[in-house]
């Protein structure tokens, strides 16, 4: 059985590729011409153990938020679709990450049905380089939890710099998924007593 995802997304904004591969090795080739979201989603693939192919070629000349947004829907979207019916998986797995002065708590809940609940500290800069806006960064996991269908918490309890910040919950979140779709062999078919997720 392979757990692979395979989105195309092209609107008037953006032209977006993604394929992940959930069983891969961490494996990444990531290209949206925002160097810190890039540097983001390695971490994603890299610490997940996902393969992970993104492309996006989006209207940076207005501002990066809809290249940003439409890959994040995109990837929300592959990650499901590579999921299938979720047999056999732990479902449930968090990760508490720190990055230096940083620390990020990701609780993962792969049920079907999306929420965020997203905790950051106060008073963060507001840019990461010259493209990323910080507030993004909420943006993008709403945008990938809606269309992967999970329910995911993440909570930074304190961290001063922006980019230490923000690069801990992407490192959480990633070792929280991996742990959640691993198979469990304790699990026999769907992991829920309605028997579909």
């Amino acid at each position: 059985m392979t757990r692979k995802g395979r989105v195309e997304r092209g609107t008037k904004e953006t032209q977006v590729l993604v394929e992940i591969d959930l069983d891969g090795t961490g494996q990444v080739d990531v290209a949206t011409g925002v160097g810190f979201f890039d540097h983001m989603l390695a971490q994603l693939g890299k610490h997940g153990s996902f393969d992970l192919t993104v492309k996006t070629a989006g209207d940076l000349h207005i501002d990066s938020h809809h290249t940003i947004e439409d890959t994040a829907i995109a990837l929300g979207q592959a990650f499901r679709e590579a999921l299938g019916d979720k047999a056999g998986i732990r479902r449930f797995a968090d990760a508490s990450i720190p990055l230096d002065e940083a620390l990020a708590q990701v609780t993962v809940d792969v049920s079907g049905r999306p929420y965020l609940v997203h905790v950051e500290p106060d008073g963060m800069a507001p840019m990461i380089g010259p493209e990323y806006d910080t507030t993004m960064t909420r943006h993008v996991f709403e945008s990938f939890v809606s269309n992967a269908q999970i329910a995911l918490h993440v909570h930074v309890p304190y961290g001063r710099n922006a980019h230490h910040i923000v690069e801990a919950q992407f490192k959480a979140l990633a070792r929280a998924l991996r742990d959640a779709v691993a198979f469990d062999p304790k699990v026999h078919g769907i992991p829920s007593t309605k028997g579909a997720l």
